[in-house]
C-alpha cells in the first residue's frame, strides 16, 4: 500500500524565522508525520531576513527558471532548499527578487504593512503548486498554515482541479491568531483570477480584509484545524456556520498524533 503524501505549506517555519506557535508547529509537525510513515514535502516563502549562509540554503536549478505572470508582469520563480539534519527533512523556499529580497517579513522596519503583500501571497501560492507539479508528486493532503497560504485552497479546487496530480488532494487549513488590520489592494481580485475561478468565487473578498481572506480559504477547504488556543472572535463566529470537519486546538504534547488521525478522517470522508 502506498504511503500517504502530505504537502505542508506554511508562512513561517522555525529555525528560519523566529519561534511562534505557527513556526514551531510547522517545524515539528512534518517531522512527526514523516516518522509515522507518511511522505512529506514542506514549503515556505524565502523572506529576505532568512540567513541563507547560516541555514545553508541553495538553489535547486532543475526546479527554478519558470516565470509566473501576475497582473501582466513576469516574475521569475526561484526555488531554494535547506535540510534540517536532525529531522531528516528538507524545506523548499519560494523566492523572487521583486517580492522576497527585503529584510523583513510582512511589514517594513517601521511597522507598515507591505503594499504588495497581495501579489506576494499570489506568487507564493502559485509558486508552490507549480513546483509540486515539476516534482511530479501527487499530495493526498495539502495542509496550509496561516493567512498567507489562504489562496491555495481556491487554486486547488478551481484552477488545478483537472490536474491529475491534484484531482484527489484534500485541503486542510490551520487558523492561527495572527490577523492583520490593513486592507489588501482592491486590484487583488483581478490579479487572483485564473482559469476556473469565477467572479462568484471571489465575492467573499470584494473587501480584501483579514477575515474575508480566511473565509475564502475555509470555503474551499475540506477540513479546518484550530492552531491557536485563542482565536480572533470574528474567526470563531465564522466557524459556527461551517459543515466541514473541524479539529479543536490540540496541546503541544498531543497535536502531532491528533493531526495525523484527522488526516485519516479527511481521507476516509472522500472514499
Amino acid at each position: 500500500m502506498e504511503s500517504v503524501k502530505v504537502l505542508f505549506i506554511s508562512q513561517e517555519i522555525t529555525p528560519f524565522l523566529p519561534e511562534t506557535e505557527m513556526s514551531t508547529i510547522s517545524r515539528f509537525l512534518p517531522q512527526g508525520i514523516q516518522e509515522r510513515g507518511r511522505e512529506i514535502r514542506t514549503f515556505m516563502p524565502r523572506f529576505g531576513c532568512i540567513n541563507e549562509r547560516r541555514n545553508q540554503l541553495h538553489e535547486v536549478i532543475r526546479l527554478s527558471g519558470m516565470n509566473l505572470i501576475i497582473d501582466d508582469s513576469d516574475h521569475p520563480l526561484i526555488i531554494k532548499v535547506a535540510s534540517i539534519q536532525s529531522a531528516r527533512m528538507q524545506v523548499y523556499f519560494i523566492d523572487n527578487e521583486d517580492y522576497f529580497q527585503r529584510k523583513s517579513v510582512l511589514k517594513d522596519p517601521k511597522g507598515s504593512f507591505y503594499e504588495d503583500n497581495d501579489e506576494r501571497m499570489i506568487f507564493f501560492a502559485r509558486g508552490v503548486l507549480e513546483t509540486v507539479r515539476k516534482l511530479r508528486w501527487a499530495p493526498d493532503i495539502i495542509h496550509c498554515h496561516g493567512w498567507f497560504t489562504s489562496l491555495v485552497p481556491l487554486y486547488i479546487k478551481r484552477s488545478f482541479s483537472d490536474d491529475p496530480l491534484f484531482m484527489n488532494s484534500k485541503v486542510i487549513f490551520s487558523i492561527y491568531n495572527n490577523k492583520f488590520n490593513e486592507m489588501l489592494r482592491p486590484e487583488f481580485l483581478r490579479k487572483i483570477k485564473r482559469d476556473g475561478i469565477t467572479k462568484d468565487d471571489l465575492k467573499i473578498i470584494s473587501e480584501p480584509v483579514f477575515i474575508n481572506i480566511v473565509k475564502l480559504a475555509l470555503k474551499f477547504s475540506d477540513g479546518i484545524i484550530l492552531g491557536s488556543r485563542k482565536l480572533n472572535p470574528d474567526v470563531k463566529t465564522l466557524l459556527k456556520g461551517l459543515h466541514i470537519p473541524i479539529l479543536p486546538y490540540a496541546s503541544q504534547e498531543k497535536y502531532i498524533e491528533e493531526y495525523s488521525v484527522f488526516y485519516d478522517k479527511i481521507l476516509a470522508n472522500s472514499n
